[in-house]
């Protein structure tokens, strides 16, 4: 059978799934936006799980330019917040009710994102019914996280990398350690020396500013389209939105800034 770019792509079932509920006209935008962000989310799960796994083997090179292609990535979720931003209130309301109570708060892969960069909570499996998509968290849970493998790598070149840090729970968030500061503070301190452990630690640094800048723009999109009210999904809307914003994945890399 011949390829085509058509049946290379499979555009006609790709395209066969936007299907609104209802007739609003601009149904298919918020369909096609959310649709879209899962499509890049799921490639940036790709990019991040190699990259991971690069890094446990100590083959930065790749790893590191896995992660600034994800950089790029978020720049394009980023950037999708000023399209659906064009829907007003009034378009919102309008088709808000096909919606039920789904929410970008149900979305597995963006907690599969989280879960992979270290911002970990076990309740939030919880959100899911289907087994497949628990297991598949609850596997991620009992991985070391890309910050995690970050750390190892530290220790392995001889940094004083707490053990505590090494040989976990990793489902939990540890809390900022100064040791693990310090660490990062030798590698910044000297560079020339730490050349790809610097680079490292500004490609995690730039996976966290575009993160950040993901979570405002959401959160000022559904500041713009519905205020305060509660969220489709039952989540407080805005001031949850606002607390996630405050939730850092890398929080040494950032405190050692203050420090240096």
């Amino acid at each position: 059978m011949t390829i085509t770019y058509r049946s290379y792509l499979r555009l006609p079932e790709l395209l066969a799934v936007q299907t609104p509920l209802s007739d609003v006209h601009d149904e298919l935008l918020f369909v096609t936006i959310h649709q879209a962000s899962e499509l890049w989310m799921k490639l940036c799960l790709h990019e991040l799980g190699e990259a991971r796994r690069r890094i446990a083997a100590d083959d930065l090179p790749p790893a590191l330019k896995m992660m600034a292609r994800v950089s790029r990535i978020q720049a394009q979720l980023i950037q999708s917040w000023e399209v659906l931003a064009t829907m007003t209130p009034a378009d919102y309301a309008a088709m808000r009710g096909s919606l039920g109570k789904s929410s970008g708060f149900q979305s597995d892969q963006y907690r599969q994102l989280e879960f992979v960069m270290g911002n970990r909570n076990p309740a939030m499996i919880d959100v899911f019914d289907e087994p497949d998509v628990r297991a598949r968290l609850s596997g991620e849970l009992a991985t070391p996280s890309l910050y995690d493998q970050a750390l190892r790598l530290l220790a392995r070149r001889g940094l004083p990398v707490p053990a505590d840090r090494l040989d976990r729970d990793f489902a939990t968030i540890a809390p900022p350690s100064p040791a693990v500061e310090a660490c990062w503070a030798t590698v910044y301190g000297n560079p020339s020396a730490y050349w790809d452990l610097y680079e490292l630690a500004e490609k995690l640094v730039d996976l966290e500013y575009h993160v950040q800048l993901w979570r405002f723009g959401h959160l000022k999109t559904v500041e713009r389209a519905i205020g305060f009210k509660t969220g489709t999904g039952g989540t407080a809307g805005v001031p949850y939105l606002a607390k996630v914003v405050e939730q850092r994945f890398f929080p040494e890399l950032l405190d050692v800034r203050t420090s240096l």
